[in-house]
Formats: C-alpha cells, structure tokens, sequence
C-alpha cells in the first residue's frame, strides 16, 4: 500500500508539474504528455465552468493559460472538482499580470459564493404568518437564516460586473471601482439568487448573519432606515428557517 501510495503522489506530481515520471521511455513520455494535456484542458473547462464571467472577461485562450498557471498551485485535492478553486481570487490577485484589472478577484468571489450556495444543504423556510407575529418582539427576536445564504462585500463592483455579463446586460457607464455588497441564496426553486444590496441592507444582513436580534441589526444598519424591504426579500427568497426569542 505503501509503494502504492508513493506511485500515485509520483504520478500526481508529474502530472501538474513539467517533468514526465521517470522510465517511460521516449515513447511512453510522448504517450504521457498526450494524456496530461487532455487532463490539463479538461480541468481548466472545469473551472471556466465555475467561473464563466472571468473567462469572458479574458477571453478562453488566457483563461486557458491562466487555468494551467493555477493548476500548478493548487491541483484539485478531490476527484468532487465542485470543491475545487477555493484559492482562485486570491491567485488572481496576486498575479502581477492582472495588476490592470484588480477587480477580477472580486468577481472570482462572487462567482464561487454562487456555487457555495448550490450546493449548501436544504432547508425549509418558515411561514411568513409565523414571522409577522413573531415581528411583534424585535429586540429578542433572531432569525435563523438558511445554509446557503452569502452576503459578499467586495471592493469593487463584482454584482454589476457579474450582472453584466448575463443575458442582457450591459457594461455601458459600469464603474468596477467602487464597492459593492451583493446578497447570494438558493431560492426555494432552486435557482440562485444573486442581488445587490445597499449599505444600509448589507448591514443589517450582515449584523442578522451574525446572530444578533432584529432591534439590534436594524440599529446596525445605521439611523432612519427601513427594514420592510430586505425582511420581504429573504421571505420571497426562503432564507428565513427558523425565528427564535420570541415572546409570549
């Protein structure tokens, strides 16, 4: 098991490394460098697949080249590739070829907060009855929020990036530069959600997403602002499981 073991690391690391394993033979090494580049090509599919509007933000050809880059950082640790790329925004990051575009980090975070969300475990949404009189109680109130909820603060403007590059959207007058919270859920349909927030609302979700009761997020989310709107949305959006310091 053990000469087993160190085979398989061997062979893994020619793999994503740039040195053949040793004793193939000329052929044998052609043979293997056929079969690395298809697994190369199809992992970096893979992750344009989880990351399609970086991809389009490159172009494929980059991407491509840009996927190899990665793979030889961090390689897949599970044959689950859904669980691979974790690493990818901050590997855009700091690649001084990007310098240029310091935004692509931010959409790479968005993009996998989409596919966290995916495949985060079910939940069911309480009744919107339930929470309107469990509202009548706020400063002991706390709403326990579904699994696949993601609030994403980025410094840059990874929502309009993103929503850009949906079906009709459009990058006329987008400024990447400025900062932008985005509210991520898998919605009962088992569509993802994917929405801008104001400062106030990210806030407030983010001080709710904490643990913190319904007084004390809308106090957080700053003087004069309205809840009703961001509580309508997790409710159309089954974010809210379970409500819990409710009075009697």
């Amino acid at each position: 098991m053990r000469l087993q073991a160190e085979v398989q690391a061997g062979f893994r690391a020619a793999l994503f490394g740039a040195r053949p394993p040793e004793g193939l033979g000329p052929q044998g090494e052609l043979r293997f460098a056929v079969y690395r580049n298809n697994v190369l090509h199809g992992l970096a599919r893979a992750l344009a697949q989880r990351f399609p509007v970086i991809e389009a933000l490159l172009g494929a050809e980059s991407f491509v080249a840009l996927a190899r880059a990665f793979l030889a950082v961090e390689p897949p640790a599970s044959p689950l590739l859904f669980a691979w790329g974790e690493g990818f925004a901050d590997f855009l990051d700091a690649m001084p070829a990007l310098a240029a575009l310091p935004y692509l980090g931010d959409v790479a975070r968005l993009e996998w907060a989409r596919g966290l969300a995916w495949h985060a475990a079910d939940a069911r949404a309480v009744d919107p009855r339930h929470l309107l009189a469990a509202a009548q109680s706020p400063a002991s109130l706390r709403l326990g929020l579904h699994p696949a909820l993601r609030l994403l603060e980025t410094r840059h403007a990874a929502h309009s990036i993103w929503a850009a590059h949906q079906p009709g959207g459009s990058l006329t007058g987008l400024d990447p530069f400025r900062p932008e919270s985005t509210l991520i859920q898998r919605d009962p349909a088992d569509r993802i959600v994917t929405e801008a927030l104001s400062p106030p609302d990210a806030r407030m979700l983010r001080a709710l997403m904490h643990g913190a009761a319904l007084l004390a997020a809308l106090s957080a989310a700053g003087p004069g602002h309205d809840p009703t709107p961001l509580i309508l949305r997790l409710v159309r959006h089954g974010a809210i499981i379970s409500l819990t310091g409710v009075s009697t």
